[in-house]
Order: C-alpha cells, then structure tokens, then sequence
C-alpha cells in the first residue's frame, strides 16, 4: 500500500475513516472510476477476528474490487461492525454485519455426528447474519466471555504447541508477547489458531529466513509435508504472501497435533444462540461446507462433512431456530449447491453467500454470483441489508418478524420487496431506508 492506503490501518478508527473519507475525496488511485459489478461478498474477516484488514481496509477492497456490498463477519466478535457500516457508506456500497460461532449441537440429533467443522464432532460453524445497529451491544456482551473462555485455551493450545516445538529443537513462542500483540483482543476482538499460527510464522522466518533453511526445518524438525505449491511457496523470498502461505501449511495436519477441543462455556448450545440472534434481530445461519474431495480452494483436505444426513439436517434447521442458510460458491461442486438450493427453499430458510476472506492472498470478488444459478444470491444479499437497516429502526420489519406486514406472504416476495428497498436507497445514507418502505409503515 502507498501512503494514503497505510492510513487505513492507522491505530484510531476515527483515522481510518478520516483517511478513507480523504482518498474518495480526492479520487486517490481512482477508487470512484472502479466500474461496479453486480458481485457481492458477505463473509469478510478483519483484524477483529484473523485478517490482514481493518474493517476500513476491508470496505476499501471491497470497493477497489468492483463489489457493489460487503459484509464483515468475524469469529466471536462483533468489534468489526460499525466501522465497516461507516467505512461503506462513505464508499457508497452496501454493507451487512455479522459475527461467526462455534456451538454445540449436542442436545440434537446431531452431536454425535461431523457437521461443518474439521476439528470437532457435534460443533458446529454458524453465522448470525444482518445484526441491526441496535442489537450490536447486546451482542458484545454475550460474546465477551466467549472470548475470555477461548483466550484461555489458546494458552493451553500454545503451551501444547511448545512442547511440540522443544521436542524438535525448535525455538517456542509466547502466548502473551508473541500471539496476544497481534490481535485486536483489546478492542473487543478475539484470538484465534490463526494468530498462533501467524505468531510460529514470524518466529520461523526470523530464526531461519526464507528458503531451503525454513523448508528443511517444516520437514524434518517439525514433521510437515510440503505439497508442491507449497513448497515453491515458500522457496520464493519476494513471495509476498509468504506468511500467510506459511501460515496455510500448519493450518492443515499440524493445527490438530496441539489443537485443544472447545468446552460448552465456548460453544454454547444452538438454540441459544439462534434465540439470542433472533431477540436481537439478527438472522441465523447455519454454514454449508459439505463433502470434499478435491477442494476448489485447496484450504481443505478431502473430508466428509454433511452430505450423507443434510435433507435430515436441513429440515431440522428450522426448528433450531435457524432463518438462513449460508455457503461459499467457490468451495462446492453445482450438484452440492443446486441440492442445498432445493433443501433450503423447501425448508423456507433464506440463502446467503460469502467467499472466506482471511488471507492477503484471497481476493474479494466472487465471480460464482453472476452464473445464472446463483444470481438469485445477490438478490437475497440486498434484501439482509435492507433488513439490517429496517431491523435498526424497529424489530418488526425483520423479514422473518411475526408483526412484520408481509410475514404471510412467501418468503421470495418478501426478498423481492426488501432488495428493491435496497437496492433503490441511497448507500451513503442507508438510515434513510425507511423512506423507502412507506408499506411497512
């Protein structure tokens, strides 16, 4: 980045957007000539999760890349949302907040099974989707021990990692001085594995550099295999992902020889985050991985998810108090998504798409959303910002709301009615929504 991007990862939030409101401003890099396209990412991390963005940042690239919405999701933390909503309208595009779980499905017919998570048997990933500006605090607070639970593990999981590391004559890291700095975990963000990963990173490649020293230490001190990408990865010293890279080579095997599974004070039963998501407007999502065998973004190793149960799965969902379904285009094959299409509208849950990003090598565009079978997908992404912003001004104008006016129509009519709301707003000020949507009235 040059001088005027830099300023988007200044300390202060208020910098950030003070910067960002300057480089539209000025047309810095001719970020207002970027023609739009109709494409739209729902699934964005920021520093307050695992990411190389701050949620300024993130609404720039989101913006630099063409799309036309972004919507941050961090885990565990609900730290990124204001920031992105201010960071959007200033940029003119459309925004969605959110946060990503872990919970448990323990008291289901499904905790004995693998749902979405590679890590964990009856855990799994969901997503509270469209959270109303009024509902943010409430959702901080309910988060904030999650994170201190998990902060705990971590330096369990860390000790672990550093017996591993001893064992094969590898210098150790430290929790505190070496993990802890490089999250925002004192803005109301959370440390994940990511962190403790990117944390060996830096320590690897200060100790030995880049190239066939750190390689010869991955194979044979750590015991890592090195595919063929990978490896010629990390041979190139001007790589400049090369820490991320490096990053995605434990995130594989390696995570789970020091991996500690979350407890039930972390993973919180289902049903009470989808009650806590719904009481405060939120929509919750359950998170379609399903079975991989050669992974389209190769950050997945072959692996069985929910394909074999998921028409039980999904039609359970509902009563869960699951709204929404939420999947990543790139990630599945057509046949898995035309069938998690078909379950979700015969289940009457609302679809939301996203690409994962997490990484400065990933980009925001996700050009999937303008094949004709997944169109529909930024239709349904305008109506989830239309009721994040119509939810801020009154909880019945949620699209699945009992006093919402049109909660016995069918739930294509009411996406319809809600992206057009949207879609006909003015993104600087998306509070005037409500202007919009005299019928609710």
């Amino acid at each position: 980045m040059d001088t005027s991007l830099n300023q988007l990862e200044a300390d202060a939030r208020e910098a950030r957007l003070e910067a960002l409101r300057a480089i539209v401003a000025d047309n810095h890099d001719g970020i207002r000539d970027v023609a739009p396209s109709e494409e739209v990412n729902n699934h964005v991390h920021t520093h307050y999760s695992f990411s190389p963005y701050s949620p300024t940042t993130a609404a720039y690239m989101a913006r630099r890349s063409g799309l036309l919405a972004v919507g941050s999701v961090d885990h565990d933390s609900i730290g990124a949302a204001e920031e992105l909503m201010d960071a959007a309208a200033v940029l003119g595009i459309g925004s969605t907040v959110g946060a990503e779980l872990r919970v448990s499905f323990a008291d289901t017919a499904f905790g004995d099974r693998r749902l979405n998570n590679p890590d964990s048997i009856g855990i799994a990933y969901m997503v509270l989707h469209g959270v109303p500006r009024s509902g943010i605090p409430r959702l901080a607070e309910y988060l904030a021990p999650l994170q201190r639970v998990r902060g705990e593990r971590n330096r369990r999981q860390v000790a672990a990692l550093n017996r591993i590391l001893g064992d094969g004559g590898v210098d150790t890291i430290d929790y505190d001085r070496d993990v802890v700095p490089l999250s925002w975990a004192d803005r109301g963000g959370t440390v994940t594995e990511r962190h403790i990963l990117y944390a060996l990173a830096i320590a690897l490649e200060d100790t030995y550099g880049r190239g066939e020293a750190l390689l010869s230490t991955i194979r044979n001190d750590l015991g890592v295999q090195l595919s063929e990408r990978q490896a010629r990865y990390l041979a190139d010293p001007e790589n400049p992902h090369y820490l991320y890279d490096l990053l995605g080579v434990f995130k594989g095997d390696f995570v789970g020889r020091f991996f500690i599974q979350p407890g039930p004070e972390e993973c919180r039963p289902v049903q009470e985050v989808t009650a806590l998501g719904r009481e405060i407007g939120a929509l919750p999502a359950y998170a379609y991985l399903g079975d991989i065998t050669d992974s389209p973004t190769g950050d997945k190793k072959a692996q069985a998810f929910e394909d074999a149960f998921l028409d039980e799965l999904v039609a359970a969902l509902p009563e869960m108090g699951f709204q929404a379904i939420t999947y990543m285009p790139p990630r599945n094959t057509k046949a898995q998504l035309r069938r998690v299409q078909r379950l979700a509208e015969s289940a009457g849950l609302l679809e939301i798409s996203g690409v994962d990003i997490n990484s400065s090598r990933q980009v925001f565009t996700c050009p999937e959303v303008m094949m004709p079978e997944f169109r529909h997908l930024t239709t349904t992404t305008w109506a989830l910002i239309a009721h994040e912003k119509l939810s801020a001004e009154d909880l019945r104008y949620g699209l699945f709301h009992a006093d919402n006016p049109f909660h016995l129509r069918p739930l294509a009519e009411r996406v319809e009615l809600y992206a057009g709301i949207a879609r006909r707003s003015d993104l600087h000020h998306p509070e005037s929504m409500l202007e919009l949507a005299p019928e609710l009235d």
